[in-house]
């Protein structure tokens, strides 16, 4: 029976078999705890550069590239370093800020452009690249008169390719405004009018984006220019250049850049009349300079500017007119300096910074006060008087260091015929002053000198001024006029034809 019983149980296992079965449960429960943990992860990089998404845009556009999602995982500071990696075979462009999250450039040409940052913590750097592709928009053409209300956009970023071409003579005869940053080219030949037939222009750049009126070929004398007839006291140009005109003849037989015409009205501030091939601007008499500051007259074939009498003193002192012009003077053309009953009160002349001359082209009368500033040059064009009428006077007191001078354009002898004063106001006054180079002709009952003084009761004082280069006398003095008792001895005398002071009843 227990044999029986034994036998039904099998034989009794050894030690080694228990021993192997003990140790295959353990590695299954090792294999079961293992399967529980989480597996180990490897290290990220903490370090991580992005340049930020791909751009299209306008050549001449400023691009803002953007590096501030790139960062450090354990918050370490990190730096920047932005290269051009690849720019089409002609560009020049730069980078600006380039060690900053947001540098700027602006493609030149037409193409890819590719760009990278190199971003470092102190101990790693990791780099990324951006793509930005600049193309070119076609520029609009204007071929026909602007008869209604008129914006023109800035179209192309580049301020150095056109917005518009004008392929003919277009008239403006409704309100056009233009907008900063708009360059209008015009083809060969071209005239722009705005017209008094309601035609008003108002163009208002800025400093970061003028509107600019050129050439189609950027050359002198290339179109013919801009004529305003508007009267309207709306028209404006601010921070606007106009260059490359003057290829025909406009007013008063001359080229020029831009001309007003008889009573048109503008306010001119901060333009540029530049490479023009005549004058840079043309005011006529009656035309209306409403206001002028800083205006800037460069690299034209005349001078920069031919301006009536009745304009001169809206002139400011930091417009610049000596930068390379044919001639670097300040034109004045007219006959008269006030009107006949002075009611305009007393007209000034300012010095200018850049010690501009004004130049008479033509003999005029004064018939208001007439005040000269210190520093004021007037030269005079051949055989060109300045009279001074009866109700007029002058008064040109300079100082030692900024002496008024009144000469002739040509640093000749006897080159223009001189002043001569009929006014009997005890305004009259010259101090501080230098004359020279007139009595080209007899200014007065036959006689020349640099000064003439006549007529019952004219006076003037002459005190600090230096007369020289007459071809008669210095001063005249005659029919019952009178001078200051000291003129002899306050003033200085030198290479006159004929006598210092001559004194006739």
């Amino acid at each position: 029976m227990n044999y029986v019983a034994t036998h039904a149980q099998g034989p009794r296992p050894t030690r080694l078999a228990f021993v192997k079965k003990v140790s295959t449960l353990l590695l299954s429960a090792a294999l079961l705890v293992a399967g529980c943990k989480k597996p180990q992860v490897e290290p990220v990089d903490a370090l991580t550069a992005n340049a930020g998404p791909d751009q299209t845009v306008q050549v001449g556009q400023i691009v803002t590239l953007d590096g501030t999602a790139s960062h450090d995982g354990q918050g370490k500071a990190i730096t920047f370093q932005w290269t051009v990696t690849k720019k089409p075979a002609a560009s020049t462009v730069t980078l600006t800020a380039p060690t900053t999250a947001k540098p700027t450039f602006v493609p030149d040409e037409v193409g890819e452009y590719e760009l990278e940052v190199a971003v470092s913590n102190g101990a790693i750097t990791n780099v990324d690249k951006v793509l930005v592709t600049a193309s070119v928009a076609q520029p609009l053409t204007l071929d026909k008169d602007i008869t209604v209300k008129t914006i023109l956009e800035d179209r192309i970023a580049s301020p150095n390719l056109p917005d518009y071409v004008v392929p003919r003579n277009i008239a403006v005869k409704h309100e056009l405004t233009i907008k900063p940053g708009v360059v209008i080219a015009f083809e060969r030949d071209v005239r722009f009018d705005i017209n008094d037939e309601g035609g008003i222009l108002i163009a208002k750049g800025t400093a970061d984006k003028k509107i600019r009126f050129i050439g189609v070929g950027q050359t002198k004398g290339y179109w013919i220019g801009i004529m305003l007839y508007s009267e309207s006291n709306v028209n404006v140009m601010e921070h606007v250049e106009v260059l490359h005109a003057g290829s025909r003849t406009m007013l008063d037989g001359k080229k020029t850049g831009m001309a007003m015409f008889k009573q048109s009205q503008l306010a001119l501030k901060n333009n540029l009349f530049a490479q023009n091939d005549g004058y840079g601007l043309l005011v006529q008499e009656e035309a209306i300079l409403r206001e002028f500051s800083t205006n800037v007259f460069s690299n034209n074939s005349e001078a920069g500017i031919i301006v009536s009498t009745e304009n001169v003193a809206k002139l400011d002192v930091a417009s610049v007119f000596t930068s390379g012009n044919g001639r670097n003077v300040v034109e004045v053309n007219g006959s008269y300096i006030g009107h006949s009953n002075g009611s305009d009160g007393e007209i000034n002349w300012k010095g200018f910074a850049d010690k501009t001359p004004y130049r008479l082209l033509n003999t005029i009368a004064v018939r208001t006060g007439w005040r000269l500033h210190p520093g004021v040059t007037v030269e005079a064009a051949r055989d060109v008087t300045v009279i001074i009428n009866e109700e007029g006077y002058l008064l040109a007191k300079g100082t030692a260091e900024q002496k008024i001078r009144f000469t002739g354009a040509a640093n000749t002898t006897a080159y223009w015929v001189g002043i001569l004063s009929h006014s009997t106001s005890t305004q009259n006054s010259i101090d501080q002053a230098e004359i020279s180079n007139a009595g080209s002709k007899a200014i007065v009952s036959g006689k020349r000198a640099n000064l003439a003084l006549y007529g019952h009761d004219a006076a003037m004082t002459i005190r600090n001024t230096r007369i020289s280069g007459s071809g008669g006398y210095g001063i005249l003095v005659g029919y019952y006029a009178s001078i200051n008792d000291d003129a002899n001895a306050s003033n200085t005398f030198e290479g006159n034809a004929q006598a210092r002071i001559q004194y006739e009843e």
